[in-house]
């Protein structure tokens, strides 16, 4: 202690913090620590929800919670890349639902209450949520309260507590969708068009007009030098259209990439390995085993007609349909090697009708047993009804029917249908249990084969992948962390350096897949850096530098200063033909006159009308001078886009195409798109979703 009293005497209160922070760590875990600073800062958020911090702890969480009731709902345990996107957006929904959706209908009067709820449950108005989950049956497969009210009694019993968590995830979707139809309803009953507005629309629709007209096209480029934008103009238009110019963080990244191919004599060994494995391919008594010790392709018991193969390789599939036995040469297609050998022949249908009995327990398969001597004098559809387990499968309306089988739809374990003879029922065993199987038809048997494909595709060696990490290595180190250094090395070896924009969301660069370790590491470094060998894939090596950073919010003026100079361009240009062509046609009192002071002849356009079902390619500006302009006048210029326009309105006629059922289509149409808005702009300010930074 004295010690300490000393330090703290001549280094000052600095020094005792330092050292009370040692003694912390020794006290505390250190991952405890972390964890408490990760979740002070929002770096560690994936998000924000009306105000509501979501930090990553807490979404891995509920990402986890709806991971376990998706298993519980389909039965499965797999999770592909593509199931674990869809779980993390139902999680992250289900938040904004939570603290944002749920919250503002509220503030909009509108409850869901406990009653209300128990009905959506078990009483006359079932939510569409429980009925399209068909989790709550009975034995005729139709919705059963009963079986409802038995899982709610029984969900606490459940230890493991997936029970809770699977009632806890149903009463969420019933509320929240509830509360959504509510609310949608608003606005649908809010969206009323009075006769009058019905009128007008359908006047509008049906009223069209016959025009001449004369065109003047813009060009544009090359550029017109009178034509002047001030930085003035530009931060008036700025200003005025900032709302434009919002954008999501990026980064502007260029970057090298050394994929890892085989090389030459990475090839040359495949070959010669595949060479010394294909007498034993060739003769192999058991094929399957082979395959299974030796070759990228393993066994399949399906049956293949001419062209099946094709995709694997042309030659092979060649010689299959060409041969009935034997084993084929050695094909190769790129750095693949290929050999195919025929095990067996026989005419195949493509499509079988199937129908089942299916016997679950310890007693199924005598009961399978006993049941099919039965069956050659009993009605199948009946016997099914009365004895199968399977309750469900009722094709065509006949307790059993299954329907139509082919090889790619498929139930586990019935694959022997396919050769199985018409009428003739017979028993296997499934993962599901014991069934009574019979083929009741088939689509015409074709020839098919049994084939055993050997192919072994080149992987880069040791040598090579040394060798393409090398050259990665050169450019990583002379670039010393910097943007200059690595441009200048770029291009004293002649190394091709691609340029891209990035967001916080991009994995993908070109054709390349699963590369979200660069755009961290682009995130996490400024404008300047060079990355060091950053590795893809285990097949890809990256040198990233940054060039340039753009922060989320609105973008900088100078960053946009061209664009908006462009915009700005083309208006002034547009007037400007528009007060030139005045001048050019002044006195002149016809269109044919006007088109031989400009060189042009005068077209010709019909069924212009100022609604949903204008005449094509024509502009807004023109279509609304031509509503507005007297007949048999010449009228004009007016500035467009394309072109300065001067016309002549020939008449207009009323039709009786465009009903009240269409322009209630209409309003239909944009009472949908308002309704697929709501969510939108209800998270616009609210929402801050930072998923990307994390997956």
């Amino acid at each position: 202690m004295a010690a300490l009293e000393t330090i703290r005497t001549k280094f000052g209160v600095g020094a005792s913090l330092i050292i009370a922070f040692g003694l912390l760590l020794f006290l505390v875990n250190p991952s405890d620590i972390i964890q408490t600073f990760q979740s002070a800062s929002t770096k560690y958020d994936v998000g924000k929800i009306n105000g509501k911090r979501i930090s990553y702890t807490d979404f891995d969480q509920k990402v986890k919670e709806f991971s376990e009731v998706r298993e519980m709902l389909t039965g499965s345990s797999a999770s592909s890349e593509d199931i674990q996107r869809q779980t993390r957006e139902t999680a992250w929904s289900n938040l904004v639902d939570e603290y944002l959706v749920i919250p503002t209908i509220e503030k909009a009067g509108i409850r869901v209450g406990q009653e209300e709820q128990k009905d959506l449950f078990v009483g006359e108005n079932v939510s569409p949520v429980l009925l399209s989950m068909g989790l709550f049956t009975d034995e005729n497969g139709a919705y059963s309260a009963a079986a409802v009210r038995s899982f709610l009694e029984n969900v606490s019993a459940d230890e493991s507590g997936r029970g809770i968590l699977l009632r806890n995830y149903l009463q969420n979707a019933v509320r929240s969708t509830r509360y959504n139809e509510k609310y949608n309803a608003l606005f649908t009953a809010s969206a009323y068009v009075n006769s009058l507005e019905m009128k007008n629309a359908v006047a509008e629709n049906n009223t069209t007009a016959s025009v001449d007209f004369v065109m003047a096209p813009n060009t544009y480029f090359p550029m017109d030098s009178s034509i002047v934008i001030s930085n003035a103009e530009i931060k008036k238009f700025y200003n005025a259209h900032k709302e434009s110019f919002k954008q999501k963080a990026t980064r502007e990244i260029e970057y090298v990439v050394f994929e890892v191919t085989p090389s030459v004599a990475d090839v040359a060994a495949q070959n010669d390995e595949f060479a010394s494995l294909y007498e034993e391919f060739a003769s192999a008594e058991n094929v399957r085993a082979f395959l299974q010790r030796n070759s990228d392709r393993q066994w399949s018991d399906a049956w293949v007609k001419e062209g099946d193969l094709r995709t694997v390789n042309r030659e092979l599939d060649a010689f299959v349909a060409a041969n009935k036995s034997g084993v084929s040469p050695v094909y190769t297609s790129g750095d693949s090697f290929f050999a195919a050998r025929i095990m067996e022949n026989a005419n195949v249908p493509d499509s079988v009708y199937v129908r089942h009995i299916m016997f679950q327990g310890a007693n199924a398969a005598h009961q399978a047993d006993s049941l099919l001597s039965v069956l050659k004098k009993g009605n199948f559809s009946a016997l099914a009804t009365l004895y199968s387990a399977d309750k469900g499968s009722a094709a065509d309306g006949e307790q059993g029917n299954l329907g139509w089988m082919t090889q790619n739809v498929m139930i586990p374990g019935f694959e022997s249908v396919l050769t199985a003879k018409v009428g003739q029922p017979y028993v296997i065993t499934t993962q599901y249990g014991t069934h009574i199987v019979e083929v009741t038809k088939t689509t015409k048997p074709v020839a098919k084969k049994k084939v055993a494909v050997f192919e072994k595709t080149t992987l880069p060696s040791k040598e090579t992948y040394a060798a393409v990490y090398n050259k990665a290595n050169i450019l990583a180190v002379r670039a010393a962390g910097k943007y200059e250094d690595y441009k200048a090395t770029c291009d004293s070896t002649g190394t091709y350096s691609r340029a891209l924009t990035i967001n916080e969301g991009t994995d993908t660069y070109g054709s390349i897949g699963h590369a979200k370790e660069v755009t961290r590491w682009a995130f996490d470094h400024k404008p300047g850096k060079a990355s060091g060998i950053i590795t893809v894939d285990n097949n890809y090596f990256f040198v990233v530098a940054v060039k340039g950073a753009h922060k989320e919010g609105y973008a900088d003026v100078k960053d946009v200063a061209e664009t908006i100079r462009t915009q700005l361009y083309r208006e002034k240009y547009s007037q400007a033909r528009k007060d030139e062509l005045a001048a050019k046609i002044a006195g002149a009192t016809s269109l044919e006159e006007i088109a031989e002071k400009i060189g042009t002849t005068v077209s010709h356009i019909t069924d212009v009308t100022f609604s949903t079902n204008s005449a094509p390619a024509t502009e807004p500006a023109f279509i609304g001078a031509v509503v507005a302009a007297k007949e048999g006048v010449v009228s004009g210029p007016v500035a467009g886009i394309m072109g300065t326009y001067v016309f002549q309105v020939n008449g207009r006629e009323t039709g009786a195409f465009y009903t009240e059922d269409d322009a209630k289509s209409a309003q239909a149409r944009i009472e949908s798109y308002h309704g697929q808005m709501l969510l939108p702009l209800m998270m616009e300010n609210t929402v801050k979703d930072n998923r990307a930074r994390f997956y």
